[in-house]
């Protein structure tokens, strides 16, 4: 099984480089590191390409014009691009503890999708954070919320078993599935534009499908970096697209990665 590391980013390169350094700590690396970009300026394109140049592993950078927040149709694009079987998702604010990328892969199963948790590191700590690159936290760090979620414990994780059904903990800036899964349900479903909605959309769909949730909790750990919140001038619009996916239990969208493979 060749496994992908999806990353959604958007001008925000001092988070990126953090999520980079992240990925050398990691204790299994991806076979490929996916950059969905929206549209960033030169900026975070020198840094990709200075990772690109420090990578052992296939890094494949994917760019669209900036449109304003089209996160569904980067993400389809880049996984299009990818030669992976299995598509581990983060967010680019999203720091990975160690052994995320191996938590990930000990827990894939056939016919199921993996959704993990996040800690959230506070505005306050974010000066020290970029000044001293700091990628690793523990429960007794300053300066993070829901400290539980820092806790790695693989005997505590058992305890959390595939079920049917969306789950309110789902978070899309932590996310695994089956490439061929995703491809399916025609991936995202790119009338979401602006922010929200299109992550739990995508596994609602998944699970009209068939396909099953499972939790990582305790394990596949994810450390949020504070920012401010994205313009929701569009989440009611998109509402109403997630509900027709709920009441008309819709697998397959119409526009989606389709077009692109």
């Amino acid at each position: 099984m060749k496994t992908a590391l999806l990353i959604s980013t958007y001008n925000w390169p001092q988070a990126l480089e953090l999520i980079f350094k992240s990925i050398f700590e990691q204790t299994e690396m991806p076979d490929e590191v996916l950059i969905a970009d929206d549209g960033s300026t030169e900026e975070t394109k020198k840094l990709i390409d200075n990772f690109i140049q420090k990578s052992t592993f296939k890094v494949i950078h994917v760019w669209q014009e900036d449109k304003g927040f089209r996160k569904a149709i980067i993400l389809n694009k880049a996984v299009a691009e990818s030669s992976c079987d299995y598509i581990i998702q983060i967010d680019g604010d999203c720091i990975m503890h160690p052994k995320f990328i191996a938590d990930h892969k000990e827990n894939v199963r056939k016919n199921v999708y993996l959704y993990g948790t996040r800690a959230t590191i506070t505005k306050e700590a974010l000066p020290g954070i970029f000044n001293e690159q700091k990628t690793k936290f523990n429960f007794f760090s300053k300066n993070l919320k829901k400290k539980s979620r820092t806790i790695h414990n693989k005997l505590l994780s058992k305890m959390y078993k595939p079920h049917e059904g969306f789950s309110s903990n789902f978070r899309g800036c932590n996310v695994s599935f089956w490439r061929e899964d995703f491809i399916a349900i025609n991936g995202y479903n790119e009338s979401f534009e602006g922010w929200g909605r299109e992550d739990s959309d995508l596994v609602i769909r998944l699970g009209n499908k068939g396909v099953l949730a499972k939790r990582l909790r305790y394990v596949g750990i994810v450390y949020h970096i504070y920012h401010t919140e994205n313009p929701r001038d569009q989440l009611k619009e998109n509402d109403l697209i997630q509900h027709k996916s709920i009441q008309e239990k819709i697998i397959r969208t119409e526009k989606g990665i389709s077009q692109y493979l």
